[in-house]
């Protein structure tokens, strides 16, 4: 094929494999092609889509014509698109020179893109427009082709050894010219002080067809980091979106700028409140979806942590470093640090509270442990102690510091609102617990924390003022950024960049925070209790079981609750890991915040799981008034979550109670209607034998009363007073109805047919047997009704 035609289908064939904006076409489905499942498929779809496949061959080619390809800029992340239609331009550099507005009659804005970015645009975003099919569910995403392909590309063009392989070009000696930078057709306005690319000098004005190599292999990166970042981190609502911006960018300014530069296309100018509505969106992002994000946070720290130690002689620094070991000392800070920052508040914030939370909770863990993916490997030991964090981590961990303190403080939060018996829910305190206790990390965030308190007396005015974020003034990692000596003012930039200057921070080791630690481990007792009671229950309901079993019918099944948990789930090697991993957690949080034994005493003191005489969890949080006893929100907290609850009993007749699932239904009524016309028609006669003092008297009284029964009753917490009820003297016949008394009485039928005794002999037999147990249990036991339990 001629260039010309690869040109008129290029477009065609990148929808075809990656599906259509707007998810009607699904294409190749790469999230769902796994290895496993479809074999051939899948390696034809990752040998065609390789970086040095022949799909990237076909960009390369139609990348040295300069051919261009528009993007609908309405299928942007919310805050770009919203942007550029407002006409502000967004600080990312990937936007530049590229928006090119409609002619007459057309639709949309549109960004010409070159055939690398349209190939990744589509890429990157087919991760968030194709809906997941019902097939998805079943599909492990760490497995799959789209997933494989990620690692792929960000090992390819993000090395951690070695350099960027060159694209193969078709001019011999020849190389891929980089985009050449064009003019706006419409002035922008810009909300702050944009950058333009990280190696400009190196990429920006270098059209030429033998442009430096250097300079392609970082262009190649910077541009697919720069599209990933974009696609997959930056959406967010409008607080998070002001945020964002620089301090000294307010919302005032905006309003003017987004009504001025409407004017520019013709189209009136926007109400303020129409104009930064636009900039909400509803993003959910998915399981999947921060698993990719992870890999990316992943390849990251292993690509920054290649970067070779800076020489000690002096004449090594009159070499200019190369434009990609600059790229790796400024890639986290520079493109990720503000964007996942807000990507994982937005998470924090939103995510059901489930354990699906774990899959972001380990791509947080990832970015806040950077010293895990750097080259050297940590000393054998014998012994499994945990590793020390190296001292030359203070600094990543100062310029992180919110990622550190503030998220972590969202981590407690969401943990104290939680059921921490459910053993995924318990696994992810322990996670946090354990990255948190790893010694010397908790004394270098709090020397971050006292950095920033520390009072501003030092720093000048002028930079006071220019507290910025490293995606507008450089990062405050590379050798070209002003040289910043005082480490308090890289924290408070850090902060105020990320959160604005009236930015009220709560310290991860102050009062307010420690108090939630304590709160969190006094559930943790009580989750512990929890489940202890669960495990000695189930060790009871074990042993009890016997040949007869599948007939017997305990007293749960009568007046059973549920506990709130993951019964599911429950188990005794689910309650045996809850358990370790609550105490694991416990014992380190008592680590990070210097939690004494008495303490510890205390809180198992107040939590209020320590069981009562009969070996039962006592009642949910009360407080007595005249009407009775009312919950309190803790109350309403203990039994949302499976901590404590009331032993619920049928306070009503017993003889109007619903029909069971082991009663039959129609000799229920049936026997009720007999019981019914018995008691009206002797219920006189009934009342005298009853008050006799003599043995009959004893013996009636134990067929046809319940004295304990008011006692037995456990009134609603609701009500305090109810009205006497008329416990008389009554026959009972609805345990004829029970399964299991119909199943017993067969049984014996039919051992008493081996003995060759009839229906009316074995009748008699159990009537006398019965008379003689019922006159021996009157002379002890006058109280007792065994049909009634």
């Amino acid at each position: 094929f001629s260039l010309k035609e690869l040109h008129g289908i290029f477009q065609w064939l990148v929808e075809s494999i990656f599906g259509s904006l707007d998810g009607i076409i699904v294409g190749w489905n790469l999230r769902c092609l796994q290895g496993r499942t479809n074999p051939n498929e899948y390696s034809v779809a990752l040998d065609f889509l390789d970086p040095s496949g022949p799909m990237m061959k076909l960009v390369y080619k139609l990348q040295a014509e300069e051919y261009r390809y528009d993007f609908p800029v309405s299928y942007l992340p919310g805050p770009v698109k919203a942007s550029i239609q407002e006409q502000v331009l967004p600080e990312c550099s990937l936007y530049h020179n590229k928006v090119q507005f409609p002619s007459s009659g057309g639709l949309g804005l549109n960004l010409a893109l070159n055939p690398f970015e349209y190939y990744m645009f589509y890429f990157a975003i087919s991760l968030i427009t194709q809906k997941n099919s019902p097939a998805t569910h079943h599909v492990s995403p760490s497995n799959s082709a789209y997933f494989i392909l990620v690692d792929t590309y960000l090992k390819c063009f993000l090395p951690t050894e070695g350099s960027v392989l060159p694209p193969p070009s078709s001019n011999p000696g020849g190389a891929i010219p980089s985009p050449t930078p064009r003019s706006p057709a419409v002035p922008f306005s810009s909300y702050g002080m944009h950058h333009t690319s990280l190696l400009k000098r190196h990429i920006a004005h270098q059209p030429s067809v033998n442009a430096d190599p250097a300079s392609q292999e970082i262009w190649r990166s910077e541009t697919l980091l720069q599209i990933f970042v974009e696609m997959w981190l930056h959406h967010y609502s409008l607080e998070m979106y002001q945020k964002m911006q620089s301090p000294h960018v307010k919302l005032e300014v905006l309003h003017y700028r987004l009504s001025i530069s409407s004017k520019h296309h013709g189209s009136p100018a926007q109400s303020s409140y129409q104009a930064l509505h636009a900039y909400q969106e509803s993003f959910k992002p998915t399981e999947e979806h921060v698993l990719v994000v992870r890999l990316l946070v992943k390849h990251l720290h292993a690509f920054s942590n290649s970067l070779k130690p800076e020489p000690l002689s002096p004449s090594a620094h009159s070499h200019t470093a190369s434009p990609l070991e600059e790229f790796k000392r400024v890639v986290i800070p520079r493109f990720v640090q503000e964007k996942l920052y807000i990507f994982l508040q937005h998470c924090f914030g939103h995510w059901p509270l489930d354990a699906s939370f774990r899959a972001v909770l380990e791509m947080w863990l990832s970015y806040l442990q950077p010293w895990r993916y750097a080259p050297e490997k940590p000393p054998q030991s014998t012994e499994p102690l945990p590793r020390s964090v190296p001292e030359k981590w203070a600094s990543f961990i100062q310029e992180n510091l919110l990622m550190y303190t503030k998220l972590f403080v969202g981590f407690l939060n969401r943990a104290l609102r939680t059921d921490l018996v459910s053993p995924k829910n318990a696994l992810m305190v322990f996670r946090v617990a354990k990255v948190f206790a790893q010694p010397n990390l908790a004394e270098m965030i709090l020397k971050g924390e006292q950095l920033f308190l520390e009072p501003e007396l030092v720093i000048p005015h002028r930079q006071h003022r220019l507290f910025m974020s490293p995606t507008l003034g450089g990062s405050f990692l590379s050798s070209r950024s002003p040289a910043v000596t005082d480490a308090s003012f890289k924290v408070k930039s850090h902060v105020y960049s990320l959160e604005g200057q009236d930015f009220q921070y709560k310290q991860m080791f102050g009062a307010e925070v420690r108090n939630l630690v304590l709160k969190l481990a006094q559930l943790i007792c009580q989750a512990q209790q929890t489940a202890k009671s669960i495990s000695d229950h189930s060790a009871e309901t074990m042993a009890s079981q016997s040949f007869f079993s599948w007939f017997r019918f305990t007293p749960s099944e009568v007046n059973g609750s549920y506990t709130g948990n993951d019964l599911d789930e429950i188990g005794q090697d689910s309650i045996k890991k809850t358990d370790e991993y609550l105490e694991k957690a416990l014992e380190y949080l008592c680590q990070i915040f210097k939690l004494s034994e008495a303490q510890l005493t205390q809180l198992m003191m107040k939590c209020g799981t320590a069981q009562d005489e009969n070996g039962k969890k006592q009642l949910p949080d009360c407080i007595a008034s005249e009407n009775g006893l009312i919950l309190t929100p803790l109350g309403r907290y203990q039994i949302i979550n499976g901590l404590r609850r009331f032993e619920l009993q049928y306070q009503g007749d017993t003889e109007l109670q619903p029909i069971r699932s082991y009663e039959n239904a129609a000799l229920v009524r049936l026997l009720f209607r007999l019981s019914s016309v018995l008691n009206e028609r002797f219920a006189d006669q009934m009342e005298v034998l009853c008050s006799r003092d003599d043995f009959v008297g004893r013996l009636c009284r134990y067929h046809l009363t319940n004295p304990q029964l008011i006692q037995k009753i456990r009134y609603s917490p609701v009500v305090r007073d109810r009205r006497s009820h008329n416990w008389g003297p009554r026959i009972s016949l609805r345990f004829l109805a029970s399964y299991r008394t119909l199943i017993s009485l067969l049984m014996i039928y039919f051992l008493a047919s081996w003995f060759y005794v009839g229906p009316v002999g074995c009748t008699f037999i159990i009537l006398t047997g019965y008379f003689l147990y019922a006159v021996i249990m009157t002379f002890f036991f006058e109280g007792w009704k065994p049909h009634e339990h």
